[in-house]
């Protein structure tokens, strides 16, 4: 019986699952740079399996401010739990620096969970995204905030630093939420988005599932369908990898077929934009999901903003 639960818990991966590293001069140099500024990446902290492409080719990254330890513990993730440290509120300014020092054309602030927080560290998200502009005019900004617990006076003051995109992720299906997600409640995600477009309504919403935890077909397009009841225009679709054995295990490996499939259906039932692939995560190609204003700005600042720190920005250090 134990060896049947142990066939059935560890499946071997698949060969579309292997990854190209690429460690040139940008990469180690970004990541020496982020050890300087004392900064985490959620790249790292959640062992992204396209930290490589976006660090060494794509100019993007993502940065995981309020800390590295989470209030939460969500069982998908790899990021650690505990309690926290007081706020760093120079934090802003070092995302802000590292940002300008790495020429970023797109940058994602994420956060771990911070229940301890009245707002969920709200405000030092909007002082984050206010910071990156400020330093930064050129550089599009996507937020990826936990559900600050559905407070939505703490959105607010989040939204007021207008950021380019709002992401927040599902995570997963209805059904299997409550496994997946520690104090995370599915219905209170969908209004979150719902609730940014009420705000915000130019600015584009992006949601994420991950698959492999045991959903089936039916339950990813009945969460496509939520999504869009939500007014949700962007979705990406991944394939869930188990970080350390003390979590979830992986009950299937999706094919990248299947992927494609699903990512044909999704753009037919209206998204407007769908990454979805086996290494595809919440930020994948995070920079081509800008709605045309924000790619208009960004391309008009950047043009001036290259020439002026081609000689500046070394990655050798």
């Amino acid at each position: 019986m134990n060896i049947m639960v142990q066939q059935k818990e560890y499946i071997r991966k698949p060969e579309w699952l292997k990854i190209k590293l690429n460690t040139n001069k940008s990469y180690t140099g970004l990541k020496k740079l982020m050890r300087e500024k004392r900064l985490h990446t959620v790249c790292e902290e959640a062992k992204c399996p396209n930290i490589h492409e976006c660090w060494s080719e794509r100019q993007t990254a993502t940065f995981m401010i309020l800390g590295d330890t989470c209030t939460r513990g969500c069982r998908f993730c790899a990021v650690k739990t505990g309690l926290p440290n007081e706020l760093d509120w120079g934090e802003p300014d070092r995302v802000a620096d590292s940002v300008a020092i790495m020429g970023l054309k797109h940058v994602v602030v994420t956060a771990v969970a911070r229940d301890d927080l009245n707002d969920g560290g709200a405000a030092v998200f909007a002082e984050t995204v206010n910071a990156i502009r400020q330093k930064n005019p050129g550089c599009t900004i996507e937020v990826l905030p936990s559900d600050m617990k559905g407070d939505y006076e703490s959105l607010y003051t989040l939204m007021n630093s207008k950021p380019d995109i709002f992401n927040h992720n599902i995570e997963t299906v209805r059904r299997l939420t409550k496994r997946v997600r520690a104090k995370a409640q599915y219905d209170r995600s969908l209004q979150l988005l719902q609730r940014v477009k009420l705000i915000a309504p130019h600015t584009p919403t992006k949601s994420s599932i991950m698959l492999g935890l045991g959903e089936t077909k039916e339950e990813i397009v009945q969460a496509m369908d939520d999504l869009l009841a939500h007014g949700v225009d962007i979705m990406t679709i991944g394939q869930y990898l188990q970080p350390t054995r003390k979590h979830l295990f992986v009950e299937k490996y999706y094919h990248p077929d299947e992927f494609a499939e699903l990512k044909e259906i999704a753009l037919k039932k209206g998204f407007r934009h769908c990454e979805s692939g086996p290494l595809v995560r919440s930020s994948y190609h995070a920079d081509e999901q800008v709605n045309r204003g924000s790619a208009q700005r960004r391309i008009q600042y950047m043009k001036g903003y290259e020439k002026q720190t081609d000689e500046t920005i070394d990655f050798t250090f």
